[in-house]
């Protein structure tokens, strides 16, 4: 599934979700380095686990991240 983000340097997150654990996350744009760090850590990880963890994280001042972001994906992705 390909998500298009919103208020955040990435444009989209590209991920798949078997069995209820998420694999194969990637960020399109961002921060390299902590993209990639987020996807390693949430590679294998129950779905509702992961928005459980991440959903609400904001980046500076903004109200949003990459991780929240990834969390709004995985919620419409299950729903």
């Amino acid at each position: 599934m390909v998500y298009k983000t919103r208020g955040v340097c990435s444009s989209a997150i590209q991920f798949e979700i078997t069995d209820g654990k998420v694999h194969n996350v990637a960020f399109q744009g961002g921060c390299n380095g902590n993209t990639k760090g987020i996807a390693a850590l949430v590679e294998g990880m129950d779905v509702n686990e992961v928005i459980r963890r991440l959903e609400g994280t904001r980046c500076g001042f903004k109200p949003t991240s990459c991780p929240d972001q990834l969390a709004k994906a995985l919620k419409d992705a299950i729903q």
